[in-house]
């Protein structure tokens, strides 16, 4: 299921925050060419397994390229499929990965606290569909 077709982006499915999140590098994407998945749906299992990604649902995985990015590593390797002015959250490896991380994992830790849980999603175009591994 790993493949050179575009980043593939697991998601907790059931993480406001993370839906939102996912919305908006649709809406951003320049190419059109990031893919998604639930971590809780098949998909992302396998995905994980085939990436030996640890099953954790407080962080969002990006495979890109064969490798698997977690956590701000993640969200910088996401930024570089966006349009400017959001592709120069790139930027953000600047800082050393030990501050990023620390402040990831703090959004992680309050993320349902903060933003709650997903109950709706939008409904995806034909073209959208193509772009959400589910399966």
């Amino acid at each position: 299921m790993m493949d050179d077709r575009g980043p593939i982006v697991l998601f907790d499915g059931e993480c406001a925050l993370c839906n939102a999140s996912v919305l908006f590098v649709i809406d951003h994407d320049r190419a059109g060419s990031v893919r998604f998945a639930p971590l809780q749906s098949n998909a992302g299992r396998r995905l994980r397994e085939a990436a030996g990604v640890p099953d954790d649902l407080s962080t969002v995985v990006v495979i890109d390229g064969g490798r698997a990015f977690s956590r701000s590593d993640a969200t910088i390797r996401i930024a570089r499929y966006l349009r400017f002015p959001w592709n120069l959250l790139r930027l953000l490896a600047l800082i050393p990965k030990p501050l990023r991380d620390w402040g990831y994992d703090i959004v992680a830790a309050n993320r349902i606290r903060w933003f709650g849980r997903s109950d709706a999603c939008r409904m995806p175009t034909p073209a959208l569909q193509s772009r959400l591994l589910a399966g």
